[in-house]
């Protein structure tokens, strides 16, 4: 389930009213693989590797959860809601609201991730906006790792459930992903949450997001115009993430 996010305009319930759901809804164990490969990435983009990284779209900081082992992070988010949590889970690390689009702090870092935030860009310019953000922030030699969700030529309609119990809550949810208009740009991901509390109390939510959705040579176009060098690699399920290089 994503636990990244941006805009204000796209700020749903799952990002204001339900944010301290987010530990029993999804939590670090989920993405410890995947957080594994990110390391070795970034570790493997550069010698000596980053030292700092700057997390854009962080959400309840899952992600920051193994990363600040091996890097210096930065964690930004749009929410305070979402950054509550992700404070509550990463106190060490450095916290800041903004929005990647926009965001501009007057320095740099050794490196850029965002993750499936950049699944709430639904049109080219927001995607190019965010890759400036990336850009402006990345030191000169430094590294950009981008992690879509989806690419146009590879999409296919889908469906996932999940959840847990943890404190005295419980959370079960199914996601459905589909494409209404495969002429414009986004897709639709339905969200059917059931919310149990302590005193057995089960509240039903329905959630509709829209998320960007990309040719992969938009992706690399659109990266090397900001000013990137792009590289195309790929995880274990063969999902196509962007390691990005400023030049020096």
């Amino acid at each position: 389930m994503n636990h990244g996010n941006v805009s204000i305009s796209l700020v749903t319930k799952l990002y204001t009213e339900l944010a301290d759901w987010w530990p029993t809804l999804s939590g670090p164990d989920e993405y410890e693989d995947e957080a594994a490969f990110f390391i070795r990435l970034l570790k493997e983009s550069s010698d000596p590797p980053p030292r700092t990284v700057l997390d854009l779209g962080s959400g309840s900081g899952i992600n920051a959860f193994h990363l600040k082992h091996h890097f210096a992070m930065t964690l930004v988010d749009v929410s305070p809601q979402m950054l509550a949590v992700n404070r509550a889970r990463n106190p060490e690390c450095e916290h800041i609201e903004g929005d990647i689009r926009t965001l501009r702090l007057g320095r740099t870092f050794d490196a850029v991730l965002i993750h499936d935030a950049i699944c709430h860009m639904t049109t080219a310019v927001d995607l190019r906006a965010a890759m400036e953000t990336a850009f402006i922030h990345c030191r000169p030699g430094g590294v950009a790792l981008f992690v879509p969700d989806e690419m146009r030529e590879t999409f296919e309609p889908s469906t996932d459930h999940g959840g847990s119990d943890l404190e005295g809550r419980s959370v079960r949810y199914v996601q459905w992903t589909t494409d209404p208009d495969p002429s414009d740009t986004t897709i639709q991901v339905d969200f059917g949450i059931l919310l149990r509390e302590g005193d057995g109390e089960v509240r039903v939510v329905h959630e509709r997001q829209l998320h960007g959705l990309f040719a992969r040579s938009v992706w690399t176009r659109t990266l090397r115009s900001v000013g990137f060098t792009p590289s195309v690699v790929s995880d274990e399920v063969l999902r196509d993430m962007f390691m990005c290089r400023r030049k020096d």
